[in-house]
């Protein structure tokens, strides 16, 4: 990293006391993820590398991790990755899921998955290390999936392997980008049911009671820096989402699902509100049009507010322009799903 990104930083950090810090071990750990496993490449030697260093570090807290291998094929190749789940058991058997992929997009856009996905599978590591000598009233399973950026390929793996384990599962919240973007969203599944035909026996859920509780627990707590619903857009009802990301098979077969992001649907972006771009920020834009919110020029237009599968997201290229907001957004995130995780009041 040169000097100038040096002097950024450290600037971005002394200001960054107007934000809530992260915490230093999951900010520190995310730091040490993307440094050492930046491009990360489903079924890549590089994603086995980093699924080993996520082993590691949940031995170092004491917990030992359930390793499920799959193989899938895409595009006539031969996808070998795995999921990596922690378990810690509560006073209850009914179980919450929290789920976030540790893959990255393949080579070619320059990103190394700093916010998409790193952010989320260090979140897990966060709240292991946050929840492991916590008396539960519900037990919580951490899953760190791979090979989502093909296909959802390792959550579509774990819902067909593990039908009988998913019986006491009551909810799964699924972290993907939860850093980066001007706004933090929670959504619920669609209303329109995904594509489930990779499951023998779909069931459908689009119920919206766990996103419902996590947007009220974050309010009460967070005021006008919680989370929110996003507006409806051309093909989305308000706070709903499509089935892009790990939360799909789980609403697919019959669990309610709740999707925790970091992005701006407020931005007219390439296709609409759709969430895609993600920040107004003038760096990610051509040129950017605030009364418009959208671009300048639209056929012109080359970056679009874009951070994820972009050159943007790595650290060395986000933090100088960020590194507050990301701080304070993973503290956010990570303070509400341990306040909601510690309480007892799930249905």
């Amino acid at each position: 990293m040169n000097s100038y990104f040096k002097i950024l930083i450290i600037v971005t950090t002394l200001i960054s006391s107007f934000y809530t810090r992260a915490d230093d071990f999951t900010w520190n750990k995310l730091i040490e993820f993307t440094d050492n496993h930046g491009l990360r490449p489903a079924g890549s030697k590089a994603e086995k590398q980093s699924k080993e260093w996520l082993i590691n570090q949940y031995k170092q807290l004491g917990l030992t991790a359930l390793v499920q291998p799959f193989t899938h094929k895409f595009r006539n190749k031969k996808i070998q990755s795995a999921n990596v789940e922690i378990e810690i058991k509560g006073r209850s058997n009914k179980t919450i899921i929290v789920g976030a992929h540790y893959d990255s997009i393949q080579d070619g856009s320059g990103s190394l998955g700093f916010t998409d996905n790193a952010s989320g599978a260090i979140a897990l590591l966060g709240l292991a290390n946050a929840l492991k000598e916590k008396t539960l009233p519900f037990t919580v399973r951490l899953i760190s999936f791979g090979a989502e950026e093909v296909g959802l390929l390792g959550s579509k793996a774990y819902v067909k392997d593990n039908q009988s384990r998913l019986n006491n599962v009551i909810g799964m919240i699924n972290l993907d980008t939860i850093i980066g973007g001007d706004k933090l969203y929670i959504h619920s599944a669609s209303t329109t049911p995904y594509r489930c035909h990779y499951l023998n026996e779909p069931n459908y859920n689009n119920d919206t009671a766990l996103r419902d509780a996590l947007i009220s627990s974050s309010t009460n707590i967070f005021d006008e820096s919680a989370h929110q619903l996003h507006p409806a857009n051309q093909t989305l009802p308000q706070g709903e989402t499509a089935s892009w990301s790990d939360h799909a098979p789980f609403a697919c077969t019959g669990i309610p699902i709740a999707y925790i992001e970091a992005t701006n649907f407020s931005i007219d972006g390439k296709d609409g509100h759709d969430g895609y771009s993600q920040t107004v920020n003038n760096n990610f834009w051509s040129c950017f049009n605030k009364k418009e919110a959208t671009a300048c020029n639209r056929k012109k237009e080359q970056q679009w507010g874009q951070i994820w599968h972009t050159k943007f997201d790595s650290a060395e290229k986000l933090r100088p322009i960020f590194d507050a907001r990301l701080q304070s957004q993973m503290n956010i995130n990570l303070k509400l799903l341990k306040t909601y995780l510690t309480q007892p009041n799930k249905t």
